[in-house]
């Protein structure tokens, strides 16, 4: 019993002394300018970062440096030394490329510490004006009549508009041909062109075609309606239930990184991304704040992961 008691008494000063370190780490990062490794320059990942890290910065006291590096941010990121002073800031691809390539320089479980959830975008699903169809229902219906015959388009191959309209091809079993572009401006004008007549586009970009009569929305990807689409349904409501399918981004640190000094990034992105003013930025560039714990970041990927990777797998779809 003494034993056991001893040992006891010990794993309780051990877990004090931990905390202890944890809070000290905390109560001293940072004593440097940050690095966040990012998207491509005036993507949605630098846009919303650009948005949420000015008060962070104010409130660590530190400089925050967006480095935009595309798809090599995360074997950059991966390979840095784990001490909160260089972080990665990205979206599906990060979590994703692993489905899409045969070999990718990190591993995302292994290298990387969730830090939180930032920012989503639902994806809007538009067809050019010509289509006689005004409802997700009405689209399924015309679509399966004219087996091959519509196209879809989108940009970066294996990117969230890509996967949302292999999702809706999956569960819908229609056969409508995927043409890939340079980047999502080029798919929205091949949009606009009826080169394609179907899209997911993210919504941001959506609102003057939309307004003007180039393109006609039909519904919203995400679960629930969207600030950012007023008066569209969702797809699952309007055709096709269960369907869903949202841009997500997501803040991770190199796998190592000191507890307290997680502690203190999750803190202070949750504050910056729930401050009044960054929601009223972020909502008028496309997104909408999530801002979450590091567990919801790691539950939230793996479902993403598992029903994703599925949807990939089945498709073809390579990078």
């Amino acid at each position: 019993m003494r034993i056991i008691r001893w040992l006891s008494i010990t794993a309780s000063v051990a877990g004090g002394l931990a905390l202890l370190a944890a809070l000290a780490a905390a109560q001293t990062f940072p004593v440097k300018p940050i690095r966040i490794v990012t998207t491509e320059s005036a993507s949605t990942g630098d846009l919303s970062a650009r948005v949420f890290t000015p008060p962070m910065a104010a409130s660590l006291g530190q400089n925050i440096i967006i480095d935009n590096r595309g798809l090599t941010a995360g074997e950059l990121v991966a390979r840095a030394a784990p001490d909160g002073y260089t972080l990665v800031y990205y979206g599906a691809p990060l979590w994703l490329l692993q489905f899409l390539r045969d070999k990718v320089p990190y591993n995302l479980q292994r290298d990387f510490a969730p830090i939180s959830l930032t920012v989503s975008s639902p994806l809007i699903l538009v067809v050019h004006p010509s289509l006689p169809v005004a409802s997700v229902r009405e689209l399924i219906t015309f679509a399966k009549s004219r087996p091959g015959e519509l196209n879809s388009g989108s940009g970066l191959s294996g990117g969230a508009p890509h996967l949302a309209c292999a999702l809706f091809k999956s569960m819908t079993s229609l056969d409508i041909v995927h043409i890939s572009y340079k980047g999502s401006a080029q798919s929205l004008t091949a949009l606009i062109g009826n080169e394609v007549q179907i899209a997911f586009p993210a919504a941001g970009a959506l609102a003057p075609h939309v307004k003007s009569g180039r393109l006609k929305a039909l519904a919203v990807s995400s679960a629930q309606p969207s600030e950012l689409a007023p008066g569209l349904p969702t797809i699952t409501a309007s055709g096709l239930p269960g369907y869903e399918a949202t841009s997500l981004y997501g803040m991770f640190a190199p796998a190592g990184t000191p507890a307290g000094v997680m502690f203190r990034l999750n803190q202070e992105v949750v504050k910056s991304l729930n401050r009044a003013d960054s929601k009223e930025k972020l909502l008028r560039a496309g997104v909408e704040v999530v801002a979450s714990t590091p567990q919801q970041l790691v539950t939230t990927l793996k479902a993403e992961m598992s029903r994703m990777g599925k949807v990939i797998k089945e498709a073809g779809i390579r990078d």
